[in-house]
């Protein structure tokens, strides 16, 4: 097998449990990275059952068409999944039981200093989730003016030294190393702060290189559309930017949290919320798995459209009964 190293998947019972309500059903795993929350799944699928899983990571690509390659019930794809419609064939859109996205970057990415994400490891300021990408965080860092490089530390890391930050790295150019990065945000921030600035600012030049929060915005809107009523999207967000795309969306439909109500004063909305408390791993995960610290995990079913739109929740598993027959895909 391709010589990769992946880290356990993070509220992994959790997430399945809230997913798969159809042994028989169409599922989606938008984030496919090293496989363990597919494996998962086709562990909880019948014959019947299907599961499409999508990666722009060519490393884990390769792992996983390895580690899956005689899953008959399993179909890789490679690309983003902001395009999850163009992804996915026809014949399965509005028939998807669940959808299931784990944000953020992998351990693996992480761990590679040549991918450019850790401020830990010495590599070139790369960051791309795909390699077919254009953009890298060299050219952010190097050619960037200051207004729009201050903005972008401000919104994407919510990092209050943005302005310093900002004006040491165009003072510094050229820059080519996340060494050479670490090294000038440190000239500028203090010790105490030094660690929580500087994952804040490789956050946000990752969010920029990879239009993460676009790409987020377009699979709940797309993935929506894609799923069969009663149909469940499962995201595990790592910061409160995603956290909070998914939590509005999932309460009201639109980004802005703004509830939409008809005229007659019943909200219209296309999903309901599952776990009304977002759900966080336990401190045994927690002390097992550094990355699960800051996980949350949120679950919506899909309106049905002669549903009422203002129910607001289910039980713990809200396992439905096994009607619907997921193979032929």
């Amino acid at each position: 097998m391709t010589d990769v190293s992946y880290h356990k998947p993070v509220l992994l019972n959790e997430a399945i449990q809230y997913l798969v309500t159809d042994p028989n059903g169409v599922y989606v795993d938008g984030t496919l990275g090293g496989g363990g929350h597919s494996a998962r799944i086709l562990q909880e699928l019948s014959g019947d059952g299907h599961l499409y899983a999508c990666d722009q990571d060519e490393d884990a690509l390769a792992y996983a068409g390895e580690r899956f390659q005689d899953e008959e019930r399993m179909t890789i794809i490679r690309g983003n999944f902001g395009y999850i419609d163009t992804l996915l064939p026809k014949r399965v859109h509005g028939r998807i039981s669940g959808m299931l996205l784990d944000l953020g970057v992998s351990s693996y990415q992480i761990d590679v200093p040549e991918r450019g994400f850790s401020f830990q490891k010495d590599g070139p300021l790369d960051m791309r989730m795909g390699r077919l990408q254009a953009s890298t965080a060299s050219e952010i860092v190097n050619t960037y003016e200051y207004e729009d490089l201050r903005n972008l530390l401000y919104e994407y890391g919510e990092e209050r030294h943005s302005g310093r930050i900002a004006r040491e790295v165009i003072r510094s150019r050229p820059l080519e190393t996340t060494a050479e990065l670490r090294d000038v945000v440190a000239s500028v921030v203090p010790d105490r702060f030094l660690n929580k600035s500087l994952a804040r600012i490789f956050q946000a030049l990752r969010i920029a290189v990879n239009s993460e929060l676009r790409m987020l915005k377009q699979v709940l809107e797309k993935g929506t559309a894609l799923l069969a009523d009663d149909g469940r999207f499962v995201v595990i967000t790592y910061h409160s930017l995603e956290d909070r795309l998914c939590k509005n969306y999932f309460r009201t439909g639109n980004f802005e949290g703004r509830p939409v109500k008809d005229f007659y004063g019943n909200d219209i909305r296309p999903l309901s919320v599952v776990n009304k408390k977002v759900i966080s791993p336990s401190e045994k995960e927690q002390a097992e798995n550094p990355r699960a610290r800051s996980a949350k995990l949120r679950v919506a079913r899909k309106i049905p459209a002669s549903g009422a739109a203002g129910e607001t929740g289910e039980s713990a598993s809200g396992k439905r009964s096994e009607t619907k027959k997921g193979g032929s895909v």
